[in-house]
């Protein structure tokens, strides 16, 4: 995990020695252990059970035709206060305020993540927590406020809250939700983009979350578990676990469209998003004296609908989009295992100039009873890969199975199942192994984990979401207990509730 970490809002990863399960104090919930199931289980069906009826007394609730909650959102200009379930956001348009300033180019987004996520069994110990993540997001489009084409401004923060279970609780690789981080208020993202050539190139510079545009899939974007978002081998091996959520990165990124079907993106970002200031829990750091981090991807759209045509449009076969990609990070790496006299040694590492890794991601609908319903499977897979002998993480992949519309009337639900897979690098696990040999005694070999994920997205109205969630995972710790290595940690099972609100 890392600093304050996604988020999904898609999101998250490697968190600080100082907030890793090692280094930060629990701050648990205090229930007796069957009144935590109780009050889990009973604040999942409450919700959903309130939500249904509150559907069924507004039939407006969920209309099949409810627009995606995003900046571009502006709800019509009459009373604020009517139409408040179909509307696209919680605020409408805020007695004009949203159009007024939409005629000078500025949009502002507001969401609010909550969840309370509960281990049943397994990891460092049971008990709940609740996890909080508000988003502020501004754009200004540069035509509108003074003419120049092309131009977007975008400046956004975060306000982190709550508790993190597997920092907490769990101990296993795989941390169960995106949004956990840091308890903070944050500058996240702050770029402009100018794009040319008739918006076939675009050019933005500035911080940048690379969670954002590179290594995502769009349908592994509905999951709970950090590791579908920004996945666990940047997480772990890039320092500071990478500029993603909840950090960001000093850079420059290069899109351009190659053919209608193929896109390039590449970009320099600094090589370490904390750098010179570990503590930079405030985001403006803007760190530029940590190495250089180089990524580029491809990106294959295959039967994407035409510029005004709905998406799932009669004329285009199935939709699909394919990523193929590869970074490289010029700091030097320490391999923590086995140092430079050939013994098991943290003290004296051998160290390794440079760290890389190739990734693939597919994301691909395969069945669509009819194009003009939203009813749809989609499939997703991705596998990333970098060299042993410098990274805590050597593999890993996720893939799963997403359904929209999955209950008759519930055009706008979504249900999927997925499962990620971590691979530990070999110098972790030799090391484990000379250290267990060592000590003559019992030690944790770290080796894999392996988490499945089952999951609902219920769409209450068009700014609001309710989501149920578990999840399991197979050889918690990777094999190793994170506090104790002579201790076995137990698999976990952990469920719970996420809602999402777009104001």
């Amino acid at each position: 995990m890392k600093f304050a970490q996604s988020k999904r809002p898609a999101h998250s990863a490697r968190l600080l020695e100082h907030a890793t399960p090692r280094g930060r104090a629990a701050r648990t919930l205090r229930m007796p252990s069957a009144r935590r199931v109780a009050f889990c289980t009973a604040f999942a069906w409450a919700s959903l059970t309130a939500a249904t009826a509150m559907a069924e007394t507004n039939p407006d609730a969920t209309p099949n035709d409810a627009p995606e909650a995003d900046l571009s959102i502006q709800a019509k200009p009459a009373d604020q206060w009517t139409g408040v379930w179909s509307r696209g956001t919680l605020l409408g348009d805020m007695g004009g305020i949203r159009p007024w300033l939409g005629k000078y180019g500025i949009t502002f987004g507001l969401t609010e993540t909550s969840e309370y996520l509960y281990n049943a069994r397994g990891g460092l110990n049971t008990g709940g927590t609740y996890d909080g993540l508000t988003t502020a997001t501004v754009q200004l489009d540069t035509k509108k406020a003074f003419g120049l084409p092309g131009g977007l401004f975008n400046v956004s923060a975060l306000n982190i809250h709550g508790q993190n279970l597997s920092e907490d609780n769990l101990g296993t690789l795989n941390t169960a939700s995106g949004i956990e981080a840091q308890d903070t208020t944050r500058l996240w993202e702050l770029w402009y983009q100018q794009s040319f050539l008739n918006n076939k190139m675009d050019v933005k510079v500035g911080q940048q979350s690379l969670d954002q545009e590179f290594i995502g899939s769009q349908s592994a974007g509905l999951f709970v578990n950090t590791m579908f978002g920004w996945p666990a081998l940047p997480s772990y091996d890039m320092p500071s676990g990478g500029p993603a959520y909840p950090l960001a990165g000093l850079g420059v990124r290069v899109r351009g469209q190659i053919t209608p079907t193929l896109t390039a993106l590449a970009g320099v970002f600094d090589g370490d998003p904390l750098g010179n200031n570990p503590d930079n829990i405030s985001g403006t750091n803007f760190n530029l004296h940590s190495g250089a981090l180089y990524i580029g991807e491809l990106q294959y759209a295959l039967n994407q609908p035409a510029d005004g045509e709905m998406v799932g449009a009669a004329s285009n076969g199935l939709p699909g989009s394919y990523k193929l990609g590869i970074w490289y990070n010029n700091n030097t790496f320490p391999d923590g295992g086995f140092g430079s006299t050939g013994l098991a040694t943290v003290n004296n590492p051998t160290l390794h100039h440079g760290d890389y890794s190739i990734y693939a991601v597919a994301d691909q609908m395969v069945w669509r009873p009819d194009p003009d319903e939203p009813r749809s499977i989609n499939v997703f897979a991705r596998v990333m890969g970098a060299p042993n002998a410098q990274n805590e993480v050597s593999f890993a992949a996720n893939l799963g199975v997403v359904m929209k519309d999955p209950l008759p009337g519930r055009d706008n639900d979504t249900a999927g199942i997925a499962l990620t897979y971590i691979k530990i690098g070999s110098y972790l696990h030799d090391l484990d192994e000379a250290t267990a040999a060592a000590i003559g005694g019992p030690y944790g070999v770290r080796t894999s984990e392996t988490a499945l994920e089952l999951t609902y997205q219920y769409q209450v109205t068009p700014w609001w979401q309710l989501q149920a969630d578990a999840q399991y995972t197979f050889n918690a710790g990777a094999g190793q207990n994170p506090v104790d290595p002579t201790q076995a940690l137990r698999n976990t099972f952990v469920i719970g509730m996420r809602t999402n609100i777009t104001f």
